[in-house]
């Protein structure tokens, strides 16, 4: 039985599509946030939601005061909690840990975020609310995640965020964990050279 030999014409070949496959992944990982952004926009998953015009895609919300009424007859309680992502050398964390509230009553609470680095950078907040099925009525009314955020070697910054859970929210549902991770904005990009290549 013959076996095929190896020309440096076909390791040629081979070595091309795999660097080809190797640029196709990198890309693919730096445009994952983005794509995931839009997704989670377009659908209401995950309780990101973008107000255009006092509507939500992804479910009524208005960025206007809030019309939920106040459900004083149970309390829901709101975990916050933080992350970092891997390329971001900054430190996060919430400065309330937990509150118990009343569905319709609007609250605030705020994350300490410090960039441990000798240089500005810029990063964006990404929500996630869980259960998935509270999301939609967990209306963020101001939050830094509606921007990308700057900090200065060494900076310090209390980032706001108001919110309500609204009293349609399901009485089977008696705790929601909302937590962010931030993500370095720079690094994507910083991937893209002049003429639109990833370095």
């Amino acid at each position: 039985m013959e076996q095929a030999q190896a020309t440096p014409a076909n390791n040629s070949r081979l070595i091309g599509r795999l660097l080809l496959l190797v640029a196709a992944a990198f890309a693919f990982a730096f445009a994952l946030v983005p794509l995931y952004n839009v997704l989670c926009e377009a659908t209401g998953f995950n309780g990101k939601v973008t107000v255009r015009d006092g509507f939500g895609v992804g479910g009524l919300k208005t960025a206007a005061a809030p019309t939920s009424v106040v459900d004083t007859t149970r309390t829901v309680r709101v975990e916050f909690t933080g992350t970092v992502m891997p390329g971001l050398p900054w430190d996060m964390r919430p400065l309330t840990l937990a509150l118990d509230i009343h569905p319709g009553e609007m609250q605030q609470v705020s994350y300490l975020v410090r960039n441990t680095s000798n240089r500005t950078i810029t990063g964006q907040a990404v929500p996630s609310i869980s259960p998935g099925q509270a999301a939609q009525h967990f209306e963020k009314i101001e939050c830094f995640c509606f921007s990308e955020q700057t900090l200065a070697p060494g900076e310090a910054r209390e980032m706001p965020l108001a919110f309500i859970v609204k009293s349609e929210v399901d009485r089977g549902i008696s705790h929601i964990t909302l937590s962010y991770a931030f993500f370095n904005v720079e690094g994507q990009r910083q991937t893209k050279s002049s003429n639109g290549e990833v370095r």
